[in-house]
C-alpha cells in the first residue's frame, strides 16, 4: 500500500467525512444505551499540518484551513459547531498544528458506556494510533485489514452503532468491493449505520456504485456529494490529478440527517472552493425521495 493519509489530512474530502461523521456521533450520544463505532481503514489517529507531508501538499489549507475562518450562516453554523470544536480542542493555541483522524473524532465524543473499533494493516500507522489511543479502555486498535474488519465485527453486541468505512481507492476494484462489503455486512446487520466515502475523479465509478447499491435491496441509502474545484478537464495542468470531488453514501442514515446535509452542504461548497466553483448534491439512492 503505497497510500498516505498524512498528505491529505484535513482536507476538503476529510472534512466532508467528518463533519458528517460528528453528525451521527451527535445523534447516537442522543439517547443513553450505549454504542460502537467500528472505522475499518483507520490511519494514524493525529496528524501534524507542520510535517514534511502536510506541509508540502498543503491540502489541508484549502480543507480545515479555510473553514476554520469562513463566515457562514448560523444554521449551518450551529450544525458544524461540534466538529470544529473537537478540532479546537486539539489545537488551544487557536493556530492549526494538529488534525484528528477519525479515530480521534470518534474518541471524542464517546462516552464511558460506548465503544470504538480501530482498525489499520499499515504497521507504522498502526503504531501511531496505538500511541494516539494510548491508555484509553473505551477504544481498541486492531492491525486487521479493513475489509476484513467490516465482515468479522458486526454485529457489535451493543446493538447501536456506526460503521465508517473509507479505504484509499488505491485498487481499481475498491469501488465494486465497496458494494459488495456494504450489503454483505448488511445482511449481518441490519439496522446498522454505514457510512462510506469515495473519491470522484470521473463519473464512471461513482455511477457503477450507485447502480449496485440501488440493486443491493438495502432499504435506505442516502447520498451526499462534494465538488471545491473545476471538472478535471478544466483543471490546470500543474495539478491534473489534485482531487475535487467526493461523495458519502449512507446506510440507515438518521432521520436527521438528509435535513441537515441539505444546511450543511451549501455551506461546505462555498467556504471550500472559495465560493467559485463549489458544487453540492444530496439525494436518494434508496428509500425516502
Amino acid at each position: 500500500m503505497n497510500y498516505r493519509h498524512a498528505f491529505h489530512a484535513g482536507n476538503f474530502a476529510d472534512v466532508l467525512k467528518h463533519a458528517v461523521l460528528v453528525r451521527m456521533l451527535v445523534h447516537l450520544r442522543r439517547k443513553p444505551a450505549a454504542f460502537r463505532v467500528l472505522d475499518t481503514h483507520a490511519g494514524a489517529g493525529l496528524y501534524d499540518l507542520a510535517g514534511p507531508e502536510a506541509d508540502r501538499s498543503g491540502e489541508w489549507r484549502g480543507g480545515i484551513g479555510r473553514l476554520f475562518s469562513a463566515p457562514m450562516g448560523d444554521a449551518a453554523a450551529a450544525l458544524l459547531a461540534p466538529y470544529l470544536e473537537a478540532v479546537a480542542a486539539l489545537n488551544p493555541a487557536g493556530k492549526l498544528t494538529v488534525y484528528p483522524g477519525s479515530p480521534a473524532l470518534v474518541r471524542a465524543f464517546l462516552r464511558a458506556q460506548d465503544r470504538l473499533i480501530a482498525c489499520e494493516l499499515e504497521p507504522n500507522a498502526a503504531a501511531a494510533l496505538a500511541r494516539a489511543v494510548d491508555a484509553d479502555r473505551r477504544s481498541k486498535v486492531l492491525e486487521i485489514d479493513g475489509w476484513t474488519a467490516l465482515n468479522a465485527y458486526v454485529p457489535p453486541t451493543e446493538r447501536r452503532g456506526v460503521v465508517l468505512v473509507d479505504p484509499p481507492f488505491e485498487d481499481a476494484d475498491d469501488f465494486p468491493r465497496l458494494a459488495h462489503a456494504l450489503a454483505a455486512a448488511h445482511r449481518k446487520w441490519a439496522s446498522g449505520t454505514y457510512l462510506a466515502w469515495y473519491p470522484i475523479k470521473d463519473r464512471t465509478a461513482p455511477h457503477a456504485l450507485a447502480r449496485q447499491l440501488e440493486r443491493s435491496g438495502i432499504a435506505k441509502i442516502l447520498r451526499a456529494e462534494l465538488s471545491v474545484a473545476a471538472p478535471p478537464s478544466a483543471r490546470l495542468a500543474s495539478e491534473p490529478d489534485r482531487l475535487g470531488s467526493c461523495g458519502l453514501v449512507v446506510v440507515n442514515p438518521p432521520w436527521t440527517l438528509a435535513g441537515e446535509l441539505q444546511t450543511m452542504l451549501p455551506a461546505l461548497a462555498s467556504a471550500l472552493s472559495g465560493g467559485s466553483a463549489g458544487t453540492h448534491r444530496v439525494d436518494w439512492l434508496a428509500g425516502e425521495k
